[in-house]
């Protein structure tokens, strides 16, 4: 048994890596107006309702739920689908109008052979994705996309390694132009990751901030007492101050009513303007969470402000809030 050290392993694994750039760098080069092609065509299908659906057998089945999952949560509705499952009534899934990409590096897979020739005539349109752009899969599509290798980086060049990679930078390929050309956006990304950590990263503070009932505003010609009164009301901890025409001028905390307690009993002819913080920090609604709590980290506070692009009181975010939307 032969005993690398750690110097041959790495030397070793930049070899393989190294093939599989290679490998990346020819499916540049093979890239051509069938793909393109079969961009635009998936993008008409999406826009009429219809779906991807992405079909193989072996590896190329496990690739293509990777490449399903990715096209899913980019805005695209797409689902994989065994081809050995579709030939034993899976076939039921697939309607007219929708998109199947079919992956056989050999392009002479039994079972895919069987389906596709029913997947069309349901209806469906057949895009291969395959090494061998003259077999019997590519005959029967309507577009072909080359994913040829020269190598796998399988010492053996048998086990589907580089081609396997090779055949997800395709779907990743896809998914992205997809997702760029229907304008799918942060916001909607996050709508399809609530509960990831991902999607919390993205929450803008307009979706977590209290507003209305839920957050204390006083004027700054207020008295002490509406002060304490509003913030009692909302069982928070701190006030926002306003002026006339609801822009923030200030703010009073809990803290800033327990020392003047401390200090007098006299608080019938107190201001808020009195005890009040100017110019405080605050944040407008379209700032992302995050940014939120980084604030909360830098100035140790517990109340935020947050306003509209013109300065308008809106709302508040508390630290509280933070735990329970999984940002801290």
């Amino acid at each position: 048994m032969v005993v690398f050290n750690d110097m041959d392993y790495i030397a070793a694994a930049k070899a393989l890596i190294e093939t599989d750039i290679a490998g990346l760098r020819q499916l540049q080069d093979q890239l051509d107006d069938s793909f393109a092609a079969a961009v635009e065509l998936i993008d008409e299908r999406i826009s009429q309702g219809n779906r991807i659906i992405i079909t193989g057998v072996g590896k190329s089945h496990d690739i293509g739920c990777k490449i399903a999952a990715t096209f899913n949560s980019t805005g695209t509705p797409a689902f994989a689908l065994h081809a050995s499952e579709a030939i034993h009534g899976g076939l039921g899934m697939v309607r007219e109008g929708d998109v199947v990409l079919a992956i056989s590096y050999s392009g002479v897979t039994l079972e895919l052979l069987n389906m596709l020739p029913f997947a069309k005539r349901a209806g469906a349109h057949i895009v291969a994705i395959t090494g061998s752009p003259e077999s019997d899969t590519a005959i029967l599509a309507d577009f072909v996309i080359p994913i040829k290798v020269e190598k796998e980086s399988c010492p053996f060049n048998l086990a589907p390694t580089t081609s396997s990679l090779v055949t997800l930078a395709v779907g990743d390929a896809i998914a992205m132009l997809l997702s760029q050309r229907r304008g799918f956006s942060r916001e909607d990304y996050a709508k399809l990751h609530p509960s990831g950590a991902i999607g919390h990263s993205l929450l803008r503070i307009n979706d977590l901030m209290r507003k209305g009932k839920q957050v204390a505003r006083v004027h700054r010609e207020g008295t002490f007492k509406q002060a304490v009164v509003a913030i009692g009301e909302c069982h928070g901890g701190a006030a926002a101050v306003v002026d006339d025409d609801g822009l923030v001028v200030g703010i009073v905390t809990d803290g800033d009513i327990r020392r003047l307690v401390a200090r007098t009993d006299e608080t019938s002819g107190v201001l808020v303007a009195d005890i009040m913080t100017e110019d405080p920090i605050v944040l407008t609604q379209d700032h992302l969470a995050t940014e939120a709590m980084g604030v909360f980290d830098k100035h140790a506070i517990n109340t935020l402000i947050i306003t509209d692009a013109n300065g308008v009181f809106v709302g508040m975010v508390d630290i509280q809030d933070m735990p329970k939307m999984k940002l801290m």
